[in-house]
């Protein structure tokens, strides 16, 4: 296609051998995507080629935000994920470095004017305390003798408990449950 149509020649005609010589050399043979249907483009806004083209690419549409946007997700994600982190330092440097990349982006803001407040770094460490705090202690192994059933150990079998009734009983008949016949 890096000829130039020829002056004798209207362009439809010109176009159409275009295509039928490169038909004939094999230029649309296996092409990707060749005998599929085309995609369902029920989205008319515009920007599902956009959409399309960051999923065949691999691209978060996250990548694409504003530099403010993404700090902001960034510190949503952060008071979600805090109690993952394994340490309180660990817990400050995370916090640290988020409010340094906050304070950059203050000196030199580019992208729409939001205002994007520093993370208060003890309000973060007191969520990770407290998740820690709550955090389930760990599973006790059950006593020896007794077998462990869905996840409760499991106690004496009810015939023992009856058992143990009778040689503990101070009830009418006497410790071992029968009546006395009088006489």
């Amino acid at each position: 296609m890096t000829e130039r149509k020829p002056p004798g020649i209207s362009f439809t005609s010109w176009v159409d051998q275009q295509i039928n010589e490169a038909a004939e050399r094999g230029a649309f043979d296996n092409l990707p995507g060749a005998g599929k249907p085309l995609p369902n483009r029920a989205e008319a806004d515009g920007q599902a080629w956009l959409r399309e083209y960051l999923r065949r690419e691999g691209v978060s549409a996250e990548e694409l935000l504003p530099t403010p946007l993404k700090l902001r997700k960034e510190v949503e994600r952060l008071t979600g994920t805090v109690h993952d982190l394994r340490s309180e330092s660990e817990v400050r440097e995370v916090v640290a470095e988020l409010n340094r990349q906050i304070m950059d982006w203050r000196r030199t803001p580019v992208g729409p004017p939001v205002f994007l407040r520093l993370v208060d770094e003890e309000i973060m460490v007191r969520k990770w305390r407290d998740r820690q705090s709550v955090a389930p202690p760990p599973a006790s192994p059950a006593p020896a003798g007794r077998q462990v059933r869905d996840g409760r150990s499991a106690g004496p079998r009810w015939w023992h408990r009856l058992s143990r009734r009778g040689r503990h009983s101070r009830g009418p008949g006497g410790p071992d449950g029968r009546r006395a016949q009088s006489g």
